[in-house]
């Protein structure tokens, strides 16, 4: 299984990215998908989360009203689209797949490679 995470960078605060993450070796359409992050010295945190279906969507506090994740299942991609980003939400940022849309990490047995999001102030 393989996840691929691509579409962090360096942007201004107030801007946005859009995040990708392609996965393959799994039946993609039968998993939950997450996004995970962590910053430098802090514990990796919730971002959010869609069911296999699209149907459901959870998000972290933090990011409600500003990221939005969705998934395409006939290109096996989950994206998150991050917008109104602040200096706090720079950190890698992890896909992840899993049995359903969990928020908790240990729901989740695969884990991509990570994406670096740096906003500047």
């Amino acid at each position: 299984v393989q996840l691929q995470a691509s579409g962090g960078g360096l942007v201004q605060a107030g801007g946005s990215l859009r995040l990708s993450c392609a996965a393959s070796g799994l039946t993609f359409s039968m998993h939950g998908m997450g996004w995970f992050r962590q910053a430098p010295g802090k514990e990796r945190e919730f971002v959010a989360a869609i069911s296999w279906s699209g149907a459901a969507t959870f998000y972290g506090d933090s990011v409600k009203g500003r990221f939005t994740i969705f998934r395409d299942n006939a290109k096996n991609t989950v994206y998150l689209q991050t917008n109104s980003l602040k200096p706090e939400d720079t950190a890698v940022y992890y896909c992840a797949a899993g049995s359903k849309a969990g928020t908790l990490y240990f729901e989740y047995e695969y884990w991509g490679q990570g994406t670096q999001v740096t906003v500047s102030s």
